[in-house]
């Protein structure tokens, strides 16, 4: 059987530059009603970049959010309607200064399903070539090169912590002899 819930009504709370936020009413699949808060955002774009030797690209920057330095791949959000691998590839060029001749499509990650309605799009890259970095104002952050094996143990040590990150890196450890 399938499970659904059927939005009844719903109601705008707060609608600003990066997130909207709703409470919906909805009716459960056994009739009774509950109340549902929803952050509505309109997704990002990943891209890990890997080089000839077999390097990726890592940037460190501090997230307000979490009042932490994290690491991550190289991302953005999405404007509304933005294709995702064109993001994905703007993302890379903006702010590791690269580009790529080849993408691997690694899915989709959705990152907080009880409540977030953001979808993650996961790419690879490889055959990078250099373009300049060109961060927006606002963007602070370090790129790190280092070798896959590196990235791949911080992800199992805990110091890796973003999910987009974990996923991409998790998900080509598996796929790149395929690739």
């Amino acid at each position: 059987m399938a499970h659904i819930e059927t939005t009844l009504d719903s109601k705008e709370i707060f609608n600003g530059r990066v997130i909207r936020v709703t409470v919906d009413t909805v009716r459960l699949e056994n009739g009774n009603t509950s109340t549902r808060e929803i952050v509505h955002h309109h997704g990002g774009a990943c891209v890990l970049p890997v080089d000839d030797e077999g390097n990726v690209y890592m940037v460190r920057q501090f997230r307000y959010a979490m009042g932490e330095e994290i690491w991550e791949l190289p991302a953005g959000k999405l404007e509304a309607g933005e294709d995702p691998f064109e993001a994905a590839k703007r993302e890379l060029g903006e702010e590791c200064g690269v580009t790529a001749d080849r993408f691997i499509d690694l899915g989709v990650v959705y990152a907080t399903v009880g409540y977030d309605s953001e979808k993650i799009y996961v790419w690879a890259a490889t055959g990078l070539h250099p373009v300049g970095q060109h961060l927006d104002d606002d963007e602070f952050l370090d790129v790190v090169k280092m070798p896959f094996e590196k990235a791949l143990g911080m992800v199992l040590d805990g110091t890796i912590r973003d999910s987009k990150t974990q996923v991409g890196l998790m998900k080509y450890a598996l796929l790149r002899d395929k690739a």
